[in-house]
C-alpha cells in the first residue's frame, strides 16, 4: 500500500463519520420538530376543549358535513385560478405593450383591483351586476370575483416572469424571423410559467382563505356551512373552529404539494 492510499483512508473514514454524525443531527432535529408541532396542537386544543365548552356529539353530528364543503371549496378555487392565470397572461403581455391604450387599459386593471378590497368586489359582482342585467349565481359569482382579483395580482407576477426571461433568446428567435406573438407563445410564456410557477402556488393557498369570503353571497363553501351549522346547533364557536382546522388542513397539503413540484423544477434546472 502506497502512502497516499494509506492517507486516502483515514480521510474516508472522517468524511464518513461526519456524513453520519449530521444524518443524525438531521432526523434529531425533525424529531423534536414534530413533538413540538405534537405538543403545541395537544395543548392549545385542550385549552379550547376545556374552556369553550366544546360539545362531542356536535363534532361527532356535524363536522362530517363541514368538512364534505371542502370540495366546493376546492373546486371554487381551482377554476377560479385556472381563469385568472389567463388573465395574467394577457395582462402580463399588455402591460409590456408598446401600445399606449392597451398599457393603459391593463394598467388601470391592476391599479383598480389591487387598490379595493376582495371583499368589496365580492359584493359587487353578486349586486352591483344585477343593477346592470347581469344576473350571476353565487357560485360563478364568486369564481368571477375571485378570478378578477388573483388575476391583477398575477398580472404583475407574470409580468415579472416575462422580463426575466433573457432577452437575447428574443432576440435570436426575431432574427430567425419568428414573428412576435410565436416567440411570445413558444419562448418566453413557457419559460416565464416555470418561473412564475411558485408564486402560483403562494396565491392558490391564499385563494383556499380568501375564499371563505364567498360565505357573504351564500356559497356554501366551508365557513358558509361551519356557520349555518353551529348556529342552529348552538355551537357557533365549534363551527367556525371545525371550518377553520380544515382550511389549515388544506393548506399545508397544498403547501407540501408545491413544495415538492419546487424541488423537481429545481433539479430539472441543473
Amino acid at each position: 500500500m502506497t502512502a497516499e492510499a494509506a492517507s486516502v483512508e483515514p480521510r474516508q473514514e472522517i468524511l464518513d463519520n461526519l456524513a453520519r454524525a449530521h444524518a443524525r443531527a438531521r432526523v434529531s432535529f425533525r424529531v423534536k420538530f414534530a413533538l413540538t408541532w405534537v405538543f403545541l396542537v395537544a395543548f392549545f386544543g385542550l385549552l379550547i376543549w376545556i374552556g369553550g365548552r366544546v360539545d362531542p356529539e356536535f363534532i361527532a353530528r356535524s363536522g362530517p358535513r363541514i368538512v364534505s364543503a371542502a370540495e366546493i371549496t376546492i373546486i371554487v378555487c381551482l377554476v377560479s385560478m385556472v381563469i385568472a392565470t389567463a388573465l395574467a397572461i394577457v395582462g402580463a403581455v399588455a402591460r409590456l405593450s408598446g401600445n399606449p391604450y392597451v398599457n393603459g387599459a391593463a394598467s388601470l386593471y391592476v391599479s383598480l383591483v389591487r387598490g379595493t378590497p376582495l371583499l368589496v368586489q365580492i359584493i359587487f359582482v353578486y349586486y352591483g351586476l344585477p343593477q346592470l342585467g347581469i344576473v350571476l349565481p353565487a357560485i360563478p359569482a364568486g369564481i368571477m370575483a375571485l378570478s378578477f382579483n388573483y388575476g391583477a395580482y398575477m398580472t404583475e407576477v407574470f409580468r415579472a416572469g416575462i422580463q426575466a426571461v433573457p432577452r437575447g433568446q428574443r432576440e435570436a428567435a426575431a432574427a430567425l424571423g419568428m414573428p412576435e406573438r410565436l416567440i411570445m407563445r413558444r419562448i418566453v410564456v413557457p419559460q416565464a410559467t416555470r418561473i412564475v410557477i411558485p408564486a402560483i402556488g403562494n396565491d392558490f393557498i391564499a385563494m383556499l382563505k380568501d375564499s371563505a369570503l364567498l360565505s357573504v353571497i351564500a356559497v356554501q363553501e366551508l365557513l358558509w356551512w361551519g356557520q349555518r351549522l353551529g348556529r342552529s346547533g348552538l355551537e357557533p364557536l365549534t363551527g367556525v373552529l371545525i371550518a377553520a382546522v380544515v382550511y389549515w388542513v388544506l393548506t399545508m397539503i397544498f403547501s407540501l404539494f408545491q413544495e415538492r413540484l419546487e424541488r423537481r423544477l429545481a433539479r430539472s434546472d441543473r
